[in-house]
């Protein structure tokens, strides 16, 4: 039987990685356990009101994808990922416009666009999210 994941991801601004993340997905903002209108409201019964911005998480609408979880670290990122996330906005078939629209969405909501790359007949661009974590796009 499969186990269900959740990719866990050190931010320096884990609300602000999370909203970036949402658009490039096309995920949303976890909502706040029941019984609570804002995650603000679940820190303050929790005690953990010092903590709200240290934590952000999105997660596919449709219930299919993984959840990221994103967590405040002291520390800035500084090495390339040994792991990462390639976003299918094109494909075999597929109107090619739709990873340029798609990338020129992502640079003005803070990533950094990379080198562009081909093989085996796909095209995919290397990114980096507002954080500098890498990503691709094809």
């Amino acid at each position: 039987m499969p186990h269900g994941i959740q990719i866990a991801v050190d931010a320096a601004d884990p609300p602000a990685l999370a909203e970036f993340w949402a658009l490039a997905l096309g995920y949303v903002l976890q909502p706040p356990p029941p019984g609570f209108d804002t995650w603000e409201a679940f820190a303050e019964a929790n005690e953990m009101a010092d903590a709200v911005n240290d934590y952000g998480a999105v997660v596919d609408p449709e219930g299919i994808g993984p959840r990221l979880f994103f967590q405040k670290v002291p520390e800035p990122k500084t090495a390339k990922n040994r792991m990462h996330i390639d976003i299918h906005a094109s494909g075999p078939g597929r109107d090619e416009g739709l990873r340029e629209s798609h990338i020129e969405k992502l640079v003005a909501a803070g990533a950094t666009r990379g080198a562009q790359h081909s093989d085996l007949g796909a095209t995919w661009v290397v990114m980096s999210d507002p954080e500098g974590n890498e990503f691709c796009v094809s």
